[in-house]
């Protein structure tokens, strides 16, 4: 029992480091920042927040049945050289790239306004038509959830799907606590998701993404070591 707590203690301590460090200021958070300056906080938080959970979910489900699937001494190497891959990758692209910190939340900002903007045409476009037909055409997901949950939902769930982290957290649980691997990863992107909403764009603008870059990358490069050290469970 003792020995389980321990297990799943440390795959929960190494699954919120690794999200905490690959999500700060990354494309889902500069998503969450902006919504949240834009439309109701509640919504766009619930929306972002349960985006992030069932990603996680699936990802950690993803990764506990993979040595199922194929030999765990394979799914074993697999998540090793991706942990090297990523961080190196991280490495490269922090000492690198140009230092401009706003590059992603002005690239995100742009996507959300020209999404904007289609979006309110078609209101108008689609005001002029007859509004009992409108209500009958609405979408089902719309009678039990607002627009802007299933905005914020639908823009993060796209945003995390084969990202490095969602990549990570399957690799994560391939070989560690599953339980442990969830927890750590919802409370990680919770952690994300209040601060960007909170903060909004102020904070998003004033995370040096260069730093956080490299962090992450010496983080998987950690996680790469100890997986190479450690035999397949």
């Amino acid at each position: 029992m003792e020995e389980m707590n321990l297990s799943m203690l440390h795959a929960f301590t190494k699954s919120l480091a690794m999200t905490v460090l690959s999500e700060a200021g990354d494309r889902t958070f500069c998503i969450s920042a902006i919504l949240a300056m834009r439309y109701p906080r509640r919504s766009v938080f619930l929306g972002c927040l349960f985006s992030d959970i069932a990603m996680t979910i699936v990802s950690a489900l993803i990764g506990w049945a993979a040595p199922n699937l194929i030999s765990k001494t394979l799914t074993h190497h697999i998540t090793t050289f991706l942990f090297f891959v990523f961080g190196l990758q991280s490495l490269w692209g922090g000492l690198t790239e140009d230092d401009d910190d706003n590059e992603e939340l002005t690239e995100v900002e742009k996507e959300l306004d020209a999404d904007l903007k289609a979006n309110t045409e078609k209101s108008k476009a689609a005001s002029t038509g007859d509004e009992d037909l409108k209500k009958h055409q609405k979408p089902i997901l719309t009678h039990f959830f607002t627009p802007v949950f299933l905005k914020a939902f639908s823009l993060t769930f796209f945003a995390e799907w084969g990202d490095k982290s969602q990549l990570a957290t399957i690799g994560l649980a391939a070989h560690e606590n599953t339980l442990g691997v969830v927890l750590g990863g919802i409370t990680g992107q919770a952690i994300c998701v209040v601060a960007a909403v909170l903060g909004g764009k102020t904070l998003a603008s004033r995370i040096s993404e260069r730093l956080v870059t490299v962090l992450s990358g010496g983080l998987f490069l950690v996680f790469g070591i100890t997986s190479y050290l450690s035999p397949p469970a």
